[in-house]
């Protein structure tokens, strides 16, 4: 995102906001899927209390059902790569993980062409 540590843990400047409070756990060597009833039950109560939030980082497929709803594509990485399709103030992203090597190595477009207009959204969003 082109932040410093100091930016990222301004409580000011970011929040993050999980799409469920309670780990769900492992299998294969992989984190479970957030449990069905946490992202309704908690983020209608939680997105509220967060003020002037200028943008959304969709983190996961979780996350980009969730927000996007109807409009997030089959798979992950078709949503991220619709990334222009989307209302600005809202980037798609792949989960972070070890296992994105591979991913990002198929997906060069993602370097060239999303992170940098994420760095500027970030420092849009942060001026």
């Amino acid at each position: 995102m082109g932040l410093d540590r100091e930016a990222f843990y301004t409580r000011e400047n970011i929040a993050v906001a999980a799409m469920g409070f309670c780990f769900p756990g492992t299998a294969r060597g992989s984190d479970l899927p957030p449990s069905k009833q946490c992202a309704p039950l908690w983020r209608p109560r939680l997105l509220p209390l967060l003020k002037e939030v200028r943008l959304t980082l969709l983190v996961g497929r979780y996350a980009h059902q969730y927000h996007l709803g109807g409009e997030a594509k089959a798979t992950l990485t078709e949503t991220v790569a619709a990334w222009r399709a989307y209302p600005s103030s809202m980037v798609a992203l792949p989960h972070p993980s070890w296992r994105n090597c591979g991913w990002l190595k198929r997906n060069l477009w993602f370097e060239t062409e999303l992170l940098p207009v994420l760095r500027q959204r970030v420092r849009e969003a942060l001026s």
